[in-house]
């Protein structure tokens, strides 16, 4: 009788500690305590504009880093499946599907790169990381995040792109 007691104990706990979280959530979203549009606290999203002449700028210091300078047109870009995230990449950094991040076989680390979906003109930026894709067929794969942002089909496995490079 003790232990029947005693696992309904628990169980009224854990209820109740879950009703008690699910109000403090709620608490919070009508406060607007949580944080903003999901894209403004992106870790890694690379905030950056590009002006009529092409001159790209950083949006949080207000300097302009580069010009663009297309580095291939039509190629096929793909994203990153989700077993990848915390994993190490070929340059070190841990690799998370949530940044704007990019693997290519060639372009050097650290370059920052303008992703342009040809079919609907979206586009975002992202800095190269990683090495591949290892598929002859694709020239890049894009994390998730950066892949979704410019698909027009979500359920589509690669899309074709323009590369831009941000040259300074």
């Amino acid at each position: 009788m003790k232990k029947i007691t005693t696992l309904l104990f628990l169980f009224a706990a854990v209820v109740f500690a879950n009703a008690q979280s699910a109000k403090t959530s709620e608490q919070k979203v009508n406060n607007q305590q949580v944080a903003g549009p999901e894209e403004d606290n992106v870790p890694g999203k690379l905030p950056f504009t590009v002006d009529k002449k092409g001159v790209v700028t950083d949006t949080l210091f207000g300097e302009a880093i580069g010009k663009l300078k297309v580095y291939k047109k039509s190629v096929h870009a793909s994203y990153y499946a989700d077993k990848f995230n915390g994993k190490r990449t070929a340059s070190g950094l841990k690799f998370s599907n949530r940044d704007y991040t990019a693997a290519h076989k060639k372009i050097p680390f650290g370059t920052k790169l303008k992703i342009t979906n040809e079919a609907n003109g979206k586009s975002v930026f992202v800095e190269v990381i990683d090495r591949g894709p290892f598929v002859r067929s694709r020239e890049i794969d894009l994390t998730k995040r950066a892949f979704m942002e410019i698909a027009s089909n979500k359920g589509a496995g690669s899309i074709i792109v323009t590369i831009e490079e941000v040259i300074k």
